[in-house]
């Protein structure tokens, strides 16, 4: 009974890690797909400011946040 439990414990967990790298490339994904049109709008409404940039940035560092607590690279997410 307690060999069941404990393989039952060990699929839960991997059935989560999986879910949560596949939820990282969707967000990849997403950054990939989107930020061409936010740098297309920002080039046709207003060139002179490339606000775009800031988007980039932000998105950016969210999606570095999101790699390295999914991957296990930062000592400070637990």
């Amino acid at each position: 009974m307690e060999t069941n439990y404990i393989e039952e414990e060990r699929y839960f967990q991997a059935q989560k890690r999986v879910k949560e790298i596949r939820d990282f490339y969707i967000h990849l994904t997403l950054y990939v797909l989107c930020n061409p049109i936010v740098i297309a709008v920002n080039l046709m409404t207003s060139p002179g400011f490339l606000y775009c940039i800031i988007c980039l940035l932000g998105w950016g560092m969210a999606l570095v946040l999101h790699g390295l607590k999914v991957f296990n690279f930062a000592p400070f997410y637990d």
